[in-house]
Parts: structure tokens; sequence; C-alpha cells
């Protein structure tokens, strides 16, 4: 588990910008240190916790320091499968939905790193759902991956222009959709278990 923090890695998980970050350790709001013989700002865990807190931004990233991860289906074996694959990574916070509506819910007060998201979903359809988020500037850095069967290109273009980061083919080895993952979120590819 870290104990010290960059500005980056700070920033990411308080989900802010990095001169957000900057401002308030300049300002001596957030408690750090400077490396000796350089400019590079660190802060200690301790610090960050405490800054969250008073600040009102929910510390459970900092406490478990795994990225969180809403999968919405309706496809009950898909989700579980997903579930059982990122979980067995380690490294997610796993929470799902079955429809649009609970994936609403869930993106607001579970604030995700990253949405699996089913285009088709009975309630409402995955374009609706990356414009609600896309429309909540505190949601800017949840990543958004769609996944359908459905094959039109410009339906592609149509989701990737109302907000979402990539788009999957159904059906599709579940490991590519965890390296797809890993990518957007910027972690090492999962170590292979071969």
């Amino acid at each position: 588990m870290k104990t010290v923090f960059t500005t980056g890695e700070a920033a990411k998980i308080c989900k802010v910008s990095q001169q957000t970050i900057i401002r308030c350790f300049d300002s001596g709001q957030l408690k750090g240190f400077r490396v000796p013989g350089s400019r590079f700002r660190r802060i200690p865990r301790d610090q960050l916790f405490a800054f969250m807190k008073d600040n009102g931004i929910p510390t459970e990233a900092l406490e478990s320091g795994k990225r969180k991860v809403l999968i919405v289906d309706d496809d009950e074996e898909l989700v579980e499968l997903l579930k059982d694959t990122f979980e067995r990574d380690g490294r997610f916070d796993i929470r799902t939905a079955n429809n649009g509506f609970d994936a609403g819910m869930l993106v607001k007060e579970f604030r995700p790193d990253l949405v699996v998201l089913d285009v088709m979903l009975p309630d409402i359809n995955g374009r609706e759902v990356c414009v609600r988020v896309r429309s909540d500037s505190t949601l800017d850095e949840v990543k958004i991956v769609c996944i359908s069967g459905m094959v039109e290109a410009d339906k592609v273009a149509d989701l990737k222009a109302a907000g979402a980061n990539d788009f999957v083919q159904k059906p599709f080895a579940v490991d590519k959709l965890l390296e797809r993952a890993c990518e957007l979120l910027t972690l090492e590819a999962a170590p292979s278990n071969a």
C-alpha cells in the first residue's frame, strides 16, 4: 500500500485536476513536503486522507487503493462472468446494475473510475446513459466502455460522440475487455496466468 503520493496520483484519487491539488498544496490546505533538491511535491497518505475528509471527498479510493468499476448489463450470466474476471485481477472494486436507472444512481453514489455499459438496456439505451454521465462535470474522469452485439459503424460513432471512451463488440473475450479497461485506467496489463 502506498504511503506517499505525487500530485498526479492525489489528483486521480480525489478525482480533481492536478492543478487543483497543486494549488491546495501551495496554499497550505493540503499538507505535504517537497523532495529535497527538487520542486516535486509529495503528499503523505494521512495528510491526503485528512484533506479528503475535510473537503467531503469520498475516501474509499484511498482506503482500498482499488479502481472502482460499475458493470451494467441485463444479461446476468455476462455480469457474473465480468465481475469474476475483474475480481480475480485483484485491483478492482466492483458494483453491478442490470438497468439504466440503477446504473444512474450507482454512478452518482459509487463514483466509479470505469463503467462497462451494455448499449441495449431494458429501460434506457446506453447512449442516453453516456449523455447523462457526461453532462455532470463531477464525473469527467469516469471512463465508459460500451458493449453490444450491434454492428453499425454509425451507431458506434454516435456512442463515442455521446461520451463513450471505447466500444467492444459482443461476443468478446473477457480478458480482452479487462485489458482494455486497464489501458483506459492507465494500469499495467493484468499479469497473465499462463
